[in-house]
């Protein structure tokens, strides 16, 4: 089972070999108490796929009990006078559920298993049993032979002749439930990981149907202990949360690994073992790779918030400071960040990362004072902070103002260019928000130094966590949960990333998922200034999201010889260009795969269209609405390409390449949007703040909208 690509606390899955896997009774029956035949059949289907993978799986099931009191009420009903049923009834008695239960969830998994051409055995033990040690010397002796011939062991306390005078309540003994008696078990077998499936995805800080409790992916005891609410025990089972906490952490301290997680979903397991960062996990060595004390994501996300509210307290002057102190730190910086970024690029190249990737990851000689200095153009542009948009007379001497105002706490989750960090970073200070940062881990070193460098220079009136930088990809999902705490997502990176994202979260998200930008050279064009504008889209930085990837020509310009010249300047600068059906045929070059694709290197589509009515089809049918440039020397046709092209960002004998915050003017830019709702194109400053409505008045109240007369005028700002 492939576990490419698995965070670090969850590489030991590789050497998993004997499993554990005990199913709670709120997992094996549905609410109405009768078994949940769905759930089972999908975990006896992950334990088939684990058996024929090599795996050796243990079964420790409950739910006899519950599926045994169903029964028994049953036959007591149709056993019972009109007379009987006015009587108070009295609660079956547990034992003789548990023996009728057993039986009939056996026969299912006998089925079950059956169907899928496998073999289960049945175990059932007593706390008393493994007080004898000849008798745990045996259980290991006939379950190893069981998992030899490929038989699923599949375990249960006997609870029908139980010695305990209370064993639903009696927390004494070697074991009191199936949540210990698994853990027990996987000392005594010698397993490699436990997994206890519950009905929820996990362990939470508090009630997982608390919107304020977060799903805890490894347990560590100094951060925890104290800091976990639990809630009530399973609606059925013995211990709920708490009992596999305890069983967990029992297990977990003597060097066996364990894992809970939902057993809703049909393939948890299997995710486990691919070492996918699901469910909490409790193991020896956990407080090693989180460090103890270490900030949780609700907890980073609202310091940031709090941050951000201290910084907007601040003058204009001083925020500026702040800017200009990171620009400063950066150049003394310089030799620190490039070597780190070296790093970075060399284990990258040896691990064959792809060119276009490293290219966007690399720091290139002057990059670093270059972020410095467009840091400046920052700090002394103009306040962004509460600048008065509108201001109304809403009646005699009562005024509102619409005023520009900061948006809150930012996450962004962006992929190589480690320069992204810094141009975010600057424009959230600039703006007053506070910024949680996910970069690739390629860049891992890169961001680390950055972030040091930026956070370092702030003051500590603010906060250095104003700007939190999130290390671990397992903390994305609950980030993107917190839409109580975090405002805005702008995810910049691949379009996979970005889909992600936007089927991830409640949070509004910001961004672009493709930048399939076109080049279209009218028949009027200027065949130099057509030359310079197209090799300049393409080649200037191939990987950029603004460069071309589409040209398109038009038809008159195939006879005169420039499509021709156009394609032999695009290879003689190294493009690889592809054709649309028209101009492979036409050309003789070979046919592009589909026009709806981003090459992000020295490649690139050509077509042939008959005018600019179908050059701005094309754009419309196959392009990504980000940025789209016309060639012509015809106003008339320009006015009507800029008019009805209907992208971010729209241009008339110019590159797309200066679709660039940095190149707009905005000082630099937190990535491309081609959204239509809130910022469209380039994103600096104004895209990362909303208005707030400001009104002075003189004690007037609506009272019916009687005795105050509306005036509705507007005023000069």
């Amino acid at each position: 089972m492939g576990i490419a690509n698995v965070d670090l606390t969850r590489a030991f899955v590789k050497d998993v070999k004997r499993i554990i896997v005990k199913v709670g009774t709120a997992v094996v029956t549905r609410k109405d108490g009768r078994l949940a035949l769905g759930r089972l059949g999908a975990l006896c289907e992950q334990i088939q796929e684990l058996n024929t993978q090599g795996y050796e799986v243990i079964l420790v099931s409950s739910g006899a009990v519950g599926v045994g009191r169903q029964r028994l009420r049953y036959r007591k009903l149709i056993h019972s006078s009109f007379a009987d049923l006015q009587k108070p009834q009295v609660e079956l008695d547990g034992k003789a559920c548990a023996a009728v239960g057993q039986n009939g969830l056996m026969a299912l998994y006998d089925s079950l298993f059956s169907q899928l051409d496998m073999t289960a055995a049945q175990l059932l033990v007593t706390d008393n049993d493994f007080r004898d040690p000849e008798f745990r010397k045996q259980l290991c002796h006939t379950v190893n032979d069981l998992l030899s011939l490929k038989v699923i062991p599949i375990f249960n306390e006997n609870d029908a002749v139980s010695t305990r005078k209370a064993p639903y309540e009696d927390s004494s003994g070697i074991f009191w439930d199936n949540d210990s008696l698994s853990a027990l078990l996987a000392l005594e077998l010698k397993a490699d990981l436990l997994v206890l499936l519950s009905d929820v995805d996990g362990l939470y800080s508090g009630p997982p149907s608390d919107p304020k409790s977060k799903l805890i992916h490894t347990y560590i005891k100094e951060n925890h202990d104290g800091a976990i609410t639990f809630g009530d025990k399973s609606r059925v089972g013995r211990g709920g949360m708490t009992a596999k906490v305890k069983a967990a952490v029992y297990s977990a301290s003597a060097g066996i690994p364990v894992v809970i997680t939902s057993g809703f979903a049909a393939d948890n397991i299997i995710k486990v073992l691919r070492g996918e960062c699901i469910g909490t996990l409790f193991h020896r060595d956990a407080r090693q790779w989180v460090p103890t004390g270490e900030t949780g994501t609700r907890e980073m996300a609202m310091a940031a918030r709090e941050c951000s509210r201290r910084l907007q307290a601040m003058s204009s002057e001083e925020r500026s400071k702040i800017l200009l102190d990171i620009a400063k730190s950066l150049e003394d910086n310089e030799n620190k960040i490039l070597s780190e970024n070296a790093a970075d690029v060399a284990e990258a190249t040896e691990a064959g990362y792809e060119k276009s990737l490293i290219s966007r990851l690399a720091l290139k000689p002057g990059k670093v004072s270059s972020l410095a200095n467009s840091i400046r153009v920052l700090a002394n542009m103009e306040e962004p902070i509460g600048r008065v948009l509108k201001r109304t007379e809403l009646a005699d001497g009562f005024i509102l103002e619409k005023t520009s105002s900061p948006l809150g706490v930012l996450l962004i989750i962006f992929e190589s260019r480690p320069e992204a960090l810094v141009q975010i970073a600057s424009l959230a200070i600039r703006s007053g928000n506070g910024l949680l940062l996910k970069g690739g881990k390629e860049a891992k070193r890169s961001n680390s130094i950055l972030h040091k460098v930026i956070t370092s220079s702030i003051p500590e009136s603010v906060g250095e966590k104003l700007i939190g930088l999130v290390t671990t990809r397992e903390e994305i999902p609950e980030l993107l949960k917190l839409d109580d705490v975090i405002d805005l997502v702008i995810p910049r990176g691949s379009n996979k990333l970005v889909s992600q994202i936007k089927a991830s979260t409640k949070i509004p998200v910001l961004g672009h998922a493709d930048g399939i930008c076109h080049v279209y050279v009218d028949k009027s064009a200027d065949k130099d200034m057509a030359k310079r504008i197209v090799l300049d889209a393409k080649t200037d930085y191939p990987a950029a999201c603004n460069a071309m990837e589409t040209l398109l020509v038009h038809k008159d310009l195939v006879q005169t010889g420039t499509v021709n010249e156009l394609i032999v300047e695009l290879q003689i600068k190294g493009v690889t260009v592809y054709g649309g059906p028209r101009a492979s045929s036409l050309m003789n070059i070979p046919e592009a795969r589909s026009f709806h694709h981003e090459y992000s290197s020295l490649a690139c589509t050509i077509e042939i269209v008959d005018d600019v009515h179908a050059a701005i089809d094309h754009i419309h049918r196959h392009g990504s609405a980000h940025t789209d440039s016309i060639v012509t020397n015809d106003s008339d046709v320009a006015e009507l390409f800029l008019h009805q092209v209907d992208s971010a960002a729209v241009f008339h004998n110019a590159s797309t390449r200066f679709s660039d915050g940095f190149r707009f003017g905005l000082g630099a830019e937190v990535g491309i949007s081609t959204s239509r709702i809130h910022a469209r194109g380039p994103v600096g400053v104004e895209g990362l703040l909303t208005t707030r409505w400001i009104a002075r008045g003189h004690g007037e109240v609506v009272n019916g909208d009687k005795g105050i007369v509306y005036t509705h005028k507007d005023l000069i700002v």
